[in-house]
């Protein structure tokens, strides 16, 4: 803003010098009936629209046509600064307020100019309304292409906003479905568990218990960790590292625990991931793990997930009911993270049991060795 005021300023100096050092050279002459010290009014106030049009666009732009009005009976320069002025006044008005509420203003200019040219004796009518309206007319389509650049401009960047909040929303509802979905899953299990051999095995429901106990401290600290992101706005896990590859023994482990199932997990080719795509694929196993517990009725579950050149591939196998899946958040979570990366997934009866497959290509591999 303060350069361009700047040239602004600068721009009505040397219109100001340029047409006031002719007149004092004698390149040309204030008409005979005019006072000099009027003559030289009129030019001077004739560039002030140019200096203030930023902060006062209709006023100068008023202005500008009143000056204009002055200075048709001169003509020279004098009319050629006011009719420069104005356009450029109108230009400012029109990115400011926008074509719709600066048309009553154009309409009014170029009257104004058609009429004053025409009624007005003065130099050259035919130069003056046709300068006059050349002036005004590019001024104004100037300022309406840019106000309308500026305009799109503006919808681009809240439609941005816009899909970056929808996106976010996205991504912290399933974060929260993967965490609280899988651990209830567990939890309600081993519940039943332990309700059942309460008073005939009370060891077993002590075991129960326990598992409750450690999936409950553990979803806590993942619920805290996405509360503490959401609030201190960094995105910076500050209770907890992200899941990632490293953990789905764990995770194994713990599914196993809960639902009196054999957990079978292989990890070939792979030694860690970038940590996007590992917390991906520990969540697309996890929610394929919870849908085993809480639906598949299976004594066994295969997980095998493959590093490639430049992919990985995770396999999720049960030996359970199968049967048609019902599409959920689950299903429709873990098909969004692997379109995140362009992959491919599927979820369906197998001959035995039901398969989860996905496909990650991402980059490099970091091969075990």
């Amino acid at each position: 803003m303060r350069i361009r005021v700047v040239l602004d300023v600068l721009a009505a100096l040397v219109l100001a010098f340029a047409a006031g050092g002719n007149l004092a050279a004698g390149a040309w002459s204030l008409p005979l009936w005019l006072p000099t010290w009027l003559g030289w009014t009129i030019l001077l106030l004739s560039v002030v629209p140019i200096v203030l049009r930023r902060w006062w666009p209709r006023p100068a732009y008023i202005v500008s046509l009143v000056m204009t009005a002055a200075a048709v009976p001169i003509g020279g320069p004098v009319l050629g600064i006011a009719v420069v002025a104005a356009g450029c006044a109108l230009y400012t008005f029109v990115v400011a307020h926008g074509s719709r509420a600066s048309r009553v203003g154009f309409a009014a200019g170029l009257v104004g100019v058609g009429v004053v040219g025409i009624a007005v004796p003065n130099p050259s009518t035919a130069t003056t309304v046709n300068f006059g309206t050349s002036a005004l007319i590019v001024g104004f389509a100037l300022g309406v292409a840019v106000h309308g650049r500026r305009e799109h401009a503006a919808i681009e960047r809240e439609t941005h906003a816009q899909q970056a909040v929808s996106a976010e929303r996205l991504r912290i509802a399933r974060e929260m479905h993967d965490v609280v979905a899988h651990s209830m899953s567990l939890i309600a299990v081993k519940a039943a568990v332990g309700n059942h051999v309460a008073l005939e095995q009370p060891d077993q429901a002590r075991d129960a218990l326990r598992v409750i106990e450690d999936t409950s401290r553990e979803t806590l600290a993942e619920l805290r960790r996405m509360l503490g992101v959401l609030r201190d706005g960094t995105g910076v896990p500050a209770l907890a590292p992200a899941p990632s590859l490293a953990d789905l023994r764990a995770l194994a482990e713990r599914a196993q625990q809960a639902g009196a199932l054999a957990v079978e997990l292989v990890i070939d080719g792979l030694a860690e991931l970038p940590s996007g795509v590992g917390q991906s694929v520990y969540r697309i196993v996890q929610e394929a793990l919870t849908n085993v517990v809480k639906h598949a009725g299976a004594a066994t579950c295969w997980i095998r997930v493959t590093g490639g050149e430049g992919d990985v591939t995770i396999e999720v196998l049960d030996d359970g009911r199968g049967g048609a899946a019902t599409p959920g958040h689950g299903l429709i979570g873990m098909r969004e993270r692997v379109a995140v990366y362009d992959g491919e997934f599927s979820a369906a009866p197998a001959e035995t049991g039901f398969r989860v497959f996905a496909r990650l290509p991402y980059g490099e591999t970091v091969v075990a060795r």
